[in-house]
């Protein structure tokens, strides 16, 4: 790995995880609209709710089902690819430290085997970076297909909500 790499792995991460920080915010202040504008009409329809009301408050509790079960699908589905994506990974660095480790043994000079390990402690210091900085940008991509659903709803929510109340 050469060092031109390093700030890139580090940037990634971190744009993931602003783009999760964005995207929560967004919900956030969609789900505030539609809980005032909900509970509003809950308040307005009184013991015997209407038609439409009773349709929208329906709709409500069906969404939130079908938006955590998307959630917990998508978190799932990713999570084996992740698995399977780490597995590998960590098989090809058991690899790789075993040639250097026997690379090292394998020394014929004082000199040989210290440039052997410093080698290899490089490697081992770039790959960390690297596999941390891998691991962060997944925790976040998958943080952010669970989040995907319910921003959808919630957003689409708004958006319907909002346009009825203007009318």
């Amino acid at each position: 790995m050469n060092t031109s790499q390093v700030p890139n792995l580090i940037m990634n991460p971190f744009l993931m995880w602003s783009r999760l920080a964005w995207k929560t915010g967004e919900m956030a202040i969609a789900a505030t609209q539609v809980i005032g504008r909900r509970t509003t009409r809950f308040a307005l329809a009184g013991p015997l709710p209407s038609a439409p009301d009773q349709r929208e408050f329906a709709l409500m509790g069906r969404e939130k089902g079908e938006a955590a079960l998307e959630s917990a699908r998508a978190v799932g589905v990713r999570m084996l690819a992740l698995n399977q994506q780490f597995v590998a990974l960590a098989f090809k660095q058991m690899l790789s430290a075993s040639a250097a480790l026997m690379s090292i043994a394998a020394s014929r000079t004082a000199a040989e085997s210290v440039e052997r390990q410093s080698k290899l402690a490089r490697e081992t210091l770039a790959t960390t970076v690297a596999v941390a900085s891998k691991l962060s940008a997944s925790t976040a991509q998958l943080a952010q297909r669970a989040l995907k659903p319910v921003h959808t709803r919630v957003s689409a929510n708004a958006r319907r909500l909002g346009k009825k109340k203007a009318k």
